[in-house]
């Protein structure tokens, strides 16, 4: 319905159709209701389903950038069936689409990343308490990346799906997961904090280009909406966000590129009203960090700023920083890695499914009633293990 057919006081709030992505618009409808209770009754939500939603089964390296998450909601949003677009952060392009605009950054959950272990391995505390071979299970390669540095002997395998389906591949007795790597503000969002066994802090990990925070989209020309969504953007969150954005601009990653980031912002003096900005103090710490690991570059800054134009420019600072230091043959190196992938990932797959399905045959009712052998998941397999991680080498993944 466009606009125009719609009531005057309506707000239709745009979202992925997924838990995580429909709680964090309830959240937003709630709050727009507490600023505006004359018109709460007339904000809806409008779920979507996006490109990224659709595919389950690749990774996410090969399937292209952050508009996966995006694209669709954007065009619903310009062509007027939705006034707003509730997003994580994290997944909003660097570069908008015309006649599009961020209208608020809110208030930032944990950005950090956290390990989950599987049911039944309570004793472990960390990802040090792992046996050496233990499968990892995450669909980032900055977070693949900046794990191998510090936990070479572990393995890290790609796993997809919304939070309930990880947990559930996670949760299998006979599956291969021993742990995942997830971002904290979603499991936190959903109640699940529960589930998170340790925090994962800098340096091990520098979380992802405003992991925790939700972004508002609108239309750069609807007034009435844009007046009402700065009621709930938070200074102090954006700052730091545009700051990590911009860094991520002029190093042209996106969503499936191993950049990192750790931002912390401080006003210099005690605030009367903490909604208004102040000046303050921003520290940001930036790194990138090969796929294989093996290399990686970092970069910190901190200076007084009183804008988020001043934010921004510290963001292009430690970026130029970073490319200085071989960041620039990092970046490029991935795009050549990931094109080689591209190629290659079809056949290891289609090997790896062949191996799952022999498998499931050897442990058949058939097989057993023939007193055949039947060897333990392929997860336990030492020397399936050992050829895996070659393949996943020669990959650099």
């Amino acid at each position: 319905m466009k606009a125009h057919q719609r009531s005057p006081t309506s707000l239709v709030i745009g979202t992925r159709a997924s838990a995580l992505a429909l709680a964090q618009a309830y959240l937003v409808q709630a709050t727009l209701a507490s600023f505006f209770p004359d018109f709460a009754s007339d904000f809806s939500i409008a779920p979507m389903t996006t490109a990224g939603d659709k595919n389950q089964t690749q990774a996410l390296y090969l399937m292209g950038g952050k508009a996966l998450w995006t694209q669709e909601l954007e065009v619903a949003l310009m062509e007027e069936a939705i006034d707003m677009i509730v997003h994580c952060a994290k997944d909003v392009p660097t570069a908008l689409p015309a006649g599009c605009e961020l209208g608020a950054i809110l208030k930032r959950e944990d950005p950090r990343d956290c390990v989950v272990v599987k049911k039944g391995l309570e004793h472990i505390k960390s990802l040090q308490d792992l046996p050496d071979g233990s499968v990892v299970g995450t669909s980032s390669v900055r977070r693949v990346a900046q794990l191998r540095r510090a936990y070479p002997k572990l393995l890290f395998a790609d796993v997809r799906g919304n939070i309930a389906t990880r947990l559930s591949k996670l949760d299998e007795p006979e599956g291969p997961f021993s742990a995942l790597i997830l971002a904290s503000a979603g499991l936190i969002r959903l109640n699940l904090s529960s589930r998170i066994t340790a925090s994962l802090d800098a340096p091990t990990v520098l979380y992802a280009v405003g992991q925790g925070a939700l972004a508002i989209e609108t239309r750069a020309n609807d007034d009435r909406v844009r007046k009402m969504v700065a009621k709930l953007n938070e200074w102090q969150t954006s700052w730091r966000v545009l700051a990590e954005r911009e860094m991520l601009r002029v190093l042209e990653g996106g969503c499936s590129v191993p950049v990192g980031v750790v931002t912390s912002l401080r006003p210099i003096q005690q605030q009367e009203d903490e909604d208004e900005p102040t000046p303050s103090i921003i520290k940001m710490e930036g790194c990138i960090v090969s796929l294989s690991g093996k290399t990686a570059v970092r970069s910190s800054y901190e200076r007084e700023i009183s804008s988020a134009e001043e934010a921004e420019a510290l963001g292009q600072d430690v970026a130029q920083d970073l490319i200085r230091k071989g960041g620039k043959e990092i970046l490029e190196e991935l795009g050549r890695t990931v094109k080689a992938v591209d190629f290659k990932d079809r056949h290891t797959l289609a090997v790896k499914n062949a191996m799952d399905r022999a498998h499931e045959v050897l442990k058949s009712p058939e097989m057993r009633a023939k007193g055949l052998p039947v060897q333990e998941s392929h997860c336990g397999q030492p020397e399936l293990q050992e050829k895996l991680q070659q393949v996943t080498d020669d990959l650099s993944l």
